[in-house]
């Protein structure tokens, strides 16, 4: 893959991650807390922790093909990285209680289900692409043949 190309992806993810994580940050305070009151800075927070959670994706590239299980091992170090800078920034803030074993539980899962959320979206996404250039290169071939008969 290109550079560029995995820069635009990167790009991609990064706003998915802010939607996704300002659901679960809106589903989190609403059920602990839902009358707390937030000055102006903290709609910030989203677009900082999706920041944040991008770095660690670097670790997925590559100029060429990995092999399914050396994809795997990647994933799967890019998710623990994921998970470490999100409970890294939990463990650090004043306002998260960590003591709480269910707090740091509910923070991991969280990871966790964006995590599958947003390569599930990546899925469906390139599928899609992947159909519509096959529906071009059939068009193509198609006339392809149809031009070799004439």
């Amino acid at each position: 893959m290109e550079l560029k190309q995995f820069f635009l992806q990167r790009l991609s993810l990064f706003f998915m991650l802010t939607t996704l994580i300002t659901v679960v940050i809106c589903m989190f305070g609403l059920s602990l807390d839902a009358n707390a009151r937030f000055g102006y800075g903290e709609l910030l927070t989203p677009v900082r922790l999706a920041a944040l959670c991008v770095i660690p994706t670097f670790v997925t590239f590559s100029r060429r093909e990995l092999s399914p299980k050396k994809m795997k091992m990647r994933m799967a170090l890019e998710l623990l990285l994921i998970e470490a800078v999100v409970l890294g920034i939990a463990f650090t803030s004043p306002v998260i209680d960590t003591s709480q074993a269910a707090v740091v539980l509910a923070i991991a899962a969280s990871v966790l289900v964006i995590y599958v959320l947003v390569r599930l979206l990546a899925w469906l996404h390139d599928s899609a692409e992947a159909r519509r250039m096959n529906v071009e290169l059939a068009r193509f071939q198609q006339l392809h043949q149809d031009r070799a008969r004439e």
